[in-house]
C-alpha cells in the first residue's frame, strides 16, 4: 500500500448498514450526482461503514449523501498532472504531503469528502499515517465531471469555503480553473496558469495550458 492510499483505508472496515439503503440507478451515470432522497442524515462514521462498490465514490456534505461514479480518463489525466506538480513541489519545500482520491477527510460529524487531490500538512516533518494525525487541509482539489459539477460548484464550495480551505475546481470543458479562497464571494478565474502560495518562500506556479492539453489534447 502506497502512502497516498493510506488515508483511504484508516478506520475503513466493510460493514453493512441496517438503515437508509443506498439508491440503485442503473442511469447514475447520465445524470448529475445528487443526495440520496431520503429523511435519514448521514454521518461520516456511516458512510465509512458502507460496503465497497467498485467504480463508485460515498461522501456525504452536510449529512447528504453523495454517490459518484467513476471518472473518465481525462478528469484522471488532470488529476494525475496537478498531483505531480504539487507533490514535486511539496517536496522540494518540505511544505506538506500531497494525496489523490479516493482518501476520506472528515471535516465535522456529518461531512467526509474525498477531494479528488488534496494536501496535507506534515506531522513533525512526516506524511500523516493516520486519520487522527491529519491537520487542517492545505488546498483541495476537484476536477469537475458531468455527474458531480453542480455538486462540486455549489456544496461542496460552500462547505469548503467555511472550513477555510483554499479551493480549486478544474473544468476541463471550458479549459479554465476556478480559485476560491476562504470568505471569496467570487472565484479568480484562470486559464494560463494558476499560483498556490502556501508560503512567500514557496509559491508554486502551474501551466494549466499544458495541463489541458495534457488531457485533453491540442484545442
Amino acid at each position: 500500500m502506497t502512502g497516498e492510499d493510506l488515508v483511504t483505508h484508516i478506520g475503513r472496515e466493510t460493514r453493512t448498514l441496517a438503515h437508509a439503503p443506498l439508491p440503485n440507478d442503473p442511469n447514475a451515470e447520465q445524470h448529475l450526482a445528487m443526495p440520496a432522497i431520503n429523511a435519514h442524515r448521514w454521518t461520516a462514521d456511516e458512510v465509512r461503514a458502507l460496503p465497497d462498490e467498485p467504480g463508485k465514490r460515498f461522501e456525504c456534505v452536510d449529512g447528504e449523501l453523495l454517490v459518484s461514479p467513476s471518472p473518465r480518463l481525462p478528469h484522471q489525466s488532470a488529476v494525475g498532472f496537478l498531483y505531480e506538480c504539487l507533490a514535486a513541489h511539496c517536496r522540494a519545500h518540505g511544505i506538506g504531503a500531497v494525496f489523490m482520491a479516493p482518501g476520506d477527510i472528515e471535516l465535522d460529524r456529518f461531512t467526509l469528502v474525498q477531494p479528488d487531490v488534496f494536501v496535507l500538512p506534515l506531522v513533525d516533518g512526516r506524511r500523516p499515517r493516520t486519520a487522527e494525525e491529519i491537520g487542517h487541509p492545505l488546498l483541495f482539489i476537484e476536477v469537475l465531471s458531468p455527474s458531480t459539477a453542480r455538486y462540486d460548484r455549489v456544496v461542496k464550495r460552500g462547505r469548503y469555503q467555511r472550513y477555510g480551505v483554499e479551493y480549486w475546481i478544474v473544468d476541463l470543458d471550458a479549459r479554465l480553473l476556478e480559485r476560491w479562497l476562504p470568505q471569496a464571494e467570487q472565484p479568480f478565474i484562470q486559464t494560463e496558469t494558476v499560483r498556490w502560495e502556501p508560503s512567500a518562500e514557496a509559491v508554486l506556479e502551474i501551466n494549466l495550458v499544458a495541463l489541458f492539453e495534457d488531457a485533453l489534447g491540442a484545442p
